[in-house]
């Protein structure tokens, strides 16, 4: 591990830890069991909806003689049932908190609702309470997204805009002479590996293996992985590690491959306000993000390859079934293409 995730790790570890020192000790319990399954930001997510529904059970008076979340028992949990978390749901449709207002979709509250599950579980397995409500309660009706990415055209367009400039207004043009290098590389390598965002910006110096075409990642779970860049990558790649190997890093990025006009290692604050700047000019219709130049690189390779799992592994996909999910709709325009091509008379 880079030692820009060892950093990353250890800051959320402290947010975490953070976190759980304003819940109950079972809490603490429940999360110190899922450690070794969890990646941090998966428990750092659990720890917020948790904290979300306990804020719940005290604001609405769910448990009598309970004023505070820290007065909240595993005997509190185990005593509710299913109900009292459908109408949890049902308010966090809109609710109003510290004089601001919030809205939950169903995607968002299925997200909540699979933590809740997740702690139940755990401490149904392990015995400490009779009964596991949660899974009484229904998963809340998510809409199916359609995927969002970019044709060829528009990739190719994307691509000219970075390189050139066109479309840029005068005060652009003075930034994109800095760093449209920098802009090129980046936005190949999203669109010829699939990489993610966090992981791009995470890259080191050290990371990258011109002579093999290869570079080092550190996924979601903290595990590293070796992925493979083509030609069209690795010129780009080239050309901005040239421009970089002439700044002098400001202290504490001195090993990160991405710099920011700072001297810094880029954040995804930045990488997404640079792409944004680029796609109002060349695909205006289109909310392209980092993650749909994912999509996109997803959607071509399996296009190309018809290949589901070699999809999955390169995209890092632990479960072969969420990429498919994803890449149904190219699956389905294949055998729509397949159909017109057969002529029966």
């Amino acid at each position: 591990m880079s030692n820009y995730s060892k950093k990353l790790s250890y800051s959320l570890s402290i947010k975490l830890n953070n976190m759980l020192d304003e819940m109950p000790a079972f809490i603490k319990t429940f999360f110190t069991g899922i450690d070794a399954s969890t990646s941090i930001k998966t428990r750092i997510a659990y720890a917020i909806d948790i904290k979300t529904f306990l804020s719940y059970l005290i604001s609405e008076s769910m448990l009598k003689g309970r004023s505070s979340i820290m007065d909240i028992t595993l005997k509190d949990i185990d005593e509710l049932d299913s109900t009292c978390i459908e109408r949890y749901l049902a308010y966090l449709s809109y609710y109003e908190k510290d004089n601001m207002s919030f809205s939950n979709s169903n995607s968002a509250k299925a997200r909540k609702l699979s933590s809740i599950r997740s702690m139940y579980k755990y401490f149904y397995k392990k015995s400490l309470i009779s009964h596991n409500p949660s899974v009484l309660v229904d998963m809340p009706k998510k809409k199916q997204k359609p995927i969002i990415r970019m044709e060829d055209t528009e990739s190719a367009a994307l691509l000219d805009n970075i390189e050139y400039g066109a479309s840029l207004t005068k005060t652009q043009m003075k930034y994109h002479e800095k760093t449209s290098e920098r802009d090129l590389a980046i936005i190949t390598l999203f669109l010829g590996t699939g990489i993610r965002i966090s992981e791009l910006v995470g890259l080191d110096i050290a990371d990258i293996d011109f002579s093999a075409n290869s570079f080092r990642i550190t996924r979601k779970g903290g595990n590293e992985e070796i992925l493979y860049f083509g030609d069209e990558a690795k010129e780009a790649l080239i050309k901005y590690y040239d421009v970089r190997k002439k700044i002098i890093p400001y202290l504490g990025s001195e090993n990160a491959f991405f710099l920011s006009l700072q001297k810094k290692r880029m954040q995804v604050s930045s990488v997404q306000k640079m792409l944004k700047k680029y796609i109002h000019i060349s695909v205006p219709l289109k909310n392209i993000s980092p993650h749909k130049l994912r999509s996109t690189f997803g959607t071509n390779l399996y296009q190309q390859t018809g290949d589901i799992y070699l999809v999955a592994e390169v995209l890092g996909h632990k479960d072969v079934n969420t990429t498919k999910k994803y890449y149904a709709a190219a699956s389905e325009e294949a055998r729509k293409y397949a159909a017109k091509q057969v002529k029966i008379r």
